[in-house]
């Protein structure tokens, strides 16, 4: 008798080690669905960010301008264009390709000497190239359309 009660008291304590055992395998498998990090139910943070509030941003509102007067463009036709260039390669540039070339200001660019030509000389213009020479200034080759002869602009301007 005291045999048959050892054995199902065992089977009790078996059962109940099993059930213990399922239940924590569950509220593992619960934890581990949730989070490492969520213990509390908020993210743990590990290092201190300081970030600045959003506030109103105005725009300035000056009670007067800082400059007296607006300044004046420094690049004017005048400036752009210094002189023209009437070398041997120039010339032939004239005959053989229909082109001007002019020294321009280092700080123009292509639309600033086409503005530049136009006005100071009445002169359409089909392509402009640029570059600047090993002595620093700047070359530009003005070339003009088919209908006008280079030539006699540069009898005009004077180059010739």
């Amino acid at each position: 008798l005291k045999w048959k009660f050892l054995r199902t008291q065992g089977r009790i304590d078996s059962t109940m080690a099993k059930d213990k055992s399922v239940k924590q395998a569950k509220t593992a498998s619960k934890k581990m669905k949730a989070g490492k990090l969520t213990k509390k139910g908020t993210k743990i943070r590990t290092n201190v960010h300081f970030k600045l509030p959003k506030t109103l941003k105005l725009m300035r509102n000056p009670k007067y301008s800082k400059k007296s007067l607006p300044r004046k463009t420094r690049l004017d036709k005048f400036t752009i264009v210094k002189h023209p260039l009437c070398t041997e390669s120039a010339m032939k540039q004239i005959e053989d390709n229909n082109t001007l070339t002019f020294i321009v200001d280092i700080n123009a660019n292509k639309n600033q000497i086409k503005k530049a030509v136009s006005d100071l000389y009445q002169i359409e213009t089909v392509k402009i190239n640029t570059l600047i020479r090993p002595d620093g200034k700047k070359k530009a080759y003005v070339r003009l359309p088919a209908s006008r002869e280079a030539l006699e602009i540069a009898n005009t301007i004077g180059i010739i």
